[in-house]
């Protein structure tokens, strides 16, 4: 079946970075376009950013527009998120998501598979 891992959370100070990891098993990575998301406590989740199966299309919530950079690594079934100037509303769970396809939608309601999230925390 398939598995989405995410990694790499943590606690930063504002202006830090960190880069988070997701690796999908037991699907055709190549046929998948994958996302991240995001969910503070009392908050919807939201998309943060996609990346097309392909790579050739990203998308960006408009928060962390030059900020976060989305890639992908094909033979490593992996998808990161480079997060750059962190601030303390990037604090929230971030989750990784499989979608089969290769529009780049940033809707949660589009993607099939998710994983279980890894904790970003950015103190002040």
């Amino acid at each position: 079946q398939v598995q989405v891992v995410e990694s790499g959370g943590g606690l930063v100070q504002a202006g830090e970075s960190l880069r988070l990891s997701c690796t999908a098993s037991g699907l055709t990575f190549d046929d998948y376009t994958m996302g991240w998301f995001r969910q503070a406590p009392g908050k919807e989740r939201e998309g943060v950013s996609s990346i097309s199966r392909s790579g050739g299309t990203t998308n960006y919530a408009d928060s962390v527009k030059g900020r976060f950079t989305i890639s992908r690594d094909s033979a490593k079934h992996c998808v990161y998120l480079q997060m750059n100037s962190l601030e303390v509303e990037d604090t929230a769970m971030y989750y990784c998501a499989a979608r089969r396809g290769n529009l780049a939608y940033l809707k949660a309601s589009e993607y099939t598979d998710w994983g279980q999230g890894t904790q970003v925390t950015v103190s002040s």
